[in-house]
């Protein structure tokens, strides 16, 4: 069985020493999770390189599915929200192995797998080949879904190979975009990359290793959420695809239990966390004479995270769903503070919509690994994830 090491409590001073930290990152999530930039270039350049006028030339498709798990699976969230509410296809996130009973000639398949191995992304690009849909591969270079494509003569778009999965969202985040810029589903241009990748690169100096708590956000976001139970809701779907990708970094990174999902579906049951055992409950039974820094340390508490977007996609045409959704965000920090339960706020910036969501994921990116490091985390290294492998892959043939 393997061992889990690390401590319960979070220790600032972790983050204070920019060599322990990075001896206690030997697998270089820091490193990789940096390189998000070079990835949206580098995807660009290697997307550029793929011909996907058969795809153009073919005509617009019935629908498209976005196969993948993990980080894959959420490129599939990320074409349909930077496309917009007026898409003129259908784009559907399939998560799981194979591909909808539906899928036919008619319709498009991205088969996407950062190790260009996963099993469900191989199913869905097999299973689209049989049934005579059109067919994108993207993925590591040299791997078997590289050869199913070339085998079905279809479109294989490589990826960066400078990050492991969890870190590589931006590797295969543009290669999908392309692939549905091709299609006709989304409007994204060269200056949209270019300054998505000067942003990122931007926000990870800002959060570097060597800057202190203070002036690094992604520290301060993380110790603001150690020991706490974290609820993180996005305003729009925008925000609401980064206040998931949030949930898995902290899920993986740092091994925190973590609710997320849209502000406007939380307004309709899930706000009464705030009323819960973890929110209100514990600060209405708070010890008034007690030391406020000593109780917070005793009591697990919620820590609300909201991700805001006000702004437009370039296809939308009225204001009011952004207003509708500031005054949700306005209630729902109103809410918290009138409860004690403290809340962190990110605003989504740049002019894109693909730049905002950037502005979204970075420092939280950041943040899930700053979090796991003051625990004493190697936020690599997974036990539970490969003992999982372990368990449920067959045994083979002749072993007991």
């Amino acid at each position: 069985m393997a061992e889990v090491h690390g401590h319960r409590v979070a220790d600032e001073r972790l983050l204070d020493d920019e060599k322990s930290m990075l001896d206690n990152d030997p697998g270089g999530m820091l490193r990789a999770t940096a390189s998000a930039g070079a990835q949206v270039r580098e995807s660009a350049a290697l997307a550029a390189e793929t011909d996907l006028t058969l795809l153009a030339d073919e005509g617009r498709p019935r629908a498209v599915v976005v196969a993948g798990i993990g980080t894959a699976g959420l490129t599939g969230n990320i074409l349909a929200t930077v496309a917009g509410h007026r898409c003129p296809v259908p784009i559907i996130g399939h998560r799981s192995a194979g591909i909808p009973g539906w899928v036919g000639a008619a319709d498009v398949v991205f088969a996407v797998s950062a190790s260009g191995r996963s099993p469900e992304a191989l199913a869905a690009a097999e299973a689209a080949v049989r049934r005579g849909a059109r067919l994108v591969a993207i993925g590591n270079p040299d791997t078997e879904l590289q050869a199913m494509a070339e085998r079905a003569r279809a479109p294989f778009i490589p990826v960066p190979r400078r990050a492991p999965a969890r870190a590589s969202l931006w590797g295969l985040a543009v290669p999908v975009l392309l692939a549905g810029r091709a299609l006709g589903l989304v409007k994204v241009n060269e200056a949209d990359l270019a300054e998505t990748a000067t942003r990122l690169d931007a926000d990870a100096e800002r959060c570097r290793p060597g800057a202190d708590s203070f002036v690094n956000p992604a520290k301060a976001l993380a110790l603001g959420l150690a020991g706490s139970i974290p609820i993180v809701w996005g305003s729009s779907p925008l925000a609401t695809v980064a206040a998931r990708r949030f949930a898995d970094t902290l899920a993986a990174n740092a091994r925190y239990p973590v609710m997320a999902g849209a502000l406007g579906e939380a307004g309709r049951g899930r706000v009464g966390l705030l009323d819960g055992v973890f929110g209100g409950l514990a600060e209405s039974s708070r010890d008034i004479f007690a030391d406020p820094d000593e109780a917070d340390e005793a009591t697990t508490r919620l820590r609300l995270v909201l991700l805001r977007d006000g702004g437009l996609n370039p296809e939308d045409d009225a204001d009011e769903p952004v207003a509708v959704e500031e005054r949700r965000a306005d209630a729902v920090q109103t809410l918290a503070e009138r409860r004690g339960v403290r809340c962190d706020v990110l605003t989504a910036e740049g002019g894109s919509a693909i730049e905002r969501l950037a502005s979204l994921t970075a420092v939280p990116d950041f943040a899930s690994l700053y979090l796991a490091l003051a625990h004493g985390l190697d936020p690599m290294a997974v036990p539970a994830i490969s003992e999982m492998k372990e368990l449920s892959n067959p045994m083979p043939e002749g072993i007991q």
